[in-house]
């Protein structure tokens, strides 16, 4: 049964029968009455939820084949990188031989030899060889003797009073550092220098 009561402060509102909703005058009438499903709407939605089915396991497919396509990928990726790694290493040793044969007549020469003199000179042009090599291929030598200490390029062994130098400013290099193709492959080992305690 349908009437009107006073709200309080709001006016009127209408009442509904059993099931539906009250509402304020003026507004559209909402009924949540139950509908009933027939035969052919059940039909209908049971060729939709099939089709569905069907287009889920077409995306279930695609999404595994497209996993087996990537997993794949990867694995060539992993072999290709390792080849280019073995070529890589194949062509530095390559470069490297010459100066193995060199190293290696200095070494006969100088056995039957007693001029320090001519192998003084056959090692330091070895040593030329092999720096010229290595730079070739990116490396770059990091000799900071009276630079100010850099701890992201330089390891301090050491720390030593000085007068001479300002504070944190390398005064020895222990062992120089090196940089292949502007990355720190090692840092350089250095002394440096800190104020004279009094």
């Amino acid at each position: 049964m349908t009437g009107k009561e006073k709200i309080e402060g709001k006016g009127t509102r209408e009442t509904l029968p059993r099931g539906e909703e009250t509402r304020k005058e003026g507004t559209k009438r909402v009924s949540r009455k139950k509908t009933k499903v027939g035969k052919e709407d059940l039909a209908t939605l049971e060729k939709k939820l099939k089709a569905k089915e069907a287009e889920a396991a077409d995306y279930l497919h695609t999404l595994k084949r497209l996993k087996a396509d990537f997993e794949n990928f990867k694995k060539r990726m992993v072999k290709e990188q390792t080849q280019f790694l073995e070529m890589a290493s194949q062509n530095i040793i390559m470069q490297l031989l010459p100066v193995l044969d060199n190293l290696e007549r200095a070494l006969e020469a100088s056995r039957g030899n007693k001029n320090l003199d001519n192998l003084l000179k056959g090692v330091e042009m070895i040593h030329s060889q092999l720096k010229t090599i290595l730079e070739k291929e990116g490396l770059k030598t990091i000799d900071p003797l009276g630079e100010r200490f850099d701890p992201l390029r330089h390891e301090a062994l050491m720390q030593v009073e000085s007068d001479e130098h300002n504070e944190d400013t390398v005064v020895e290099v222990l062992l120089k550092g090196y940089l292949l193709r502007g990355n720190l492959l090692r840092p350089a080992a250095v002394k440096v220098s800190k104020k004279p305690s009094l």
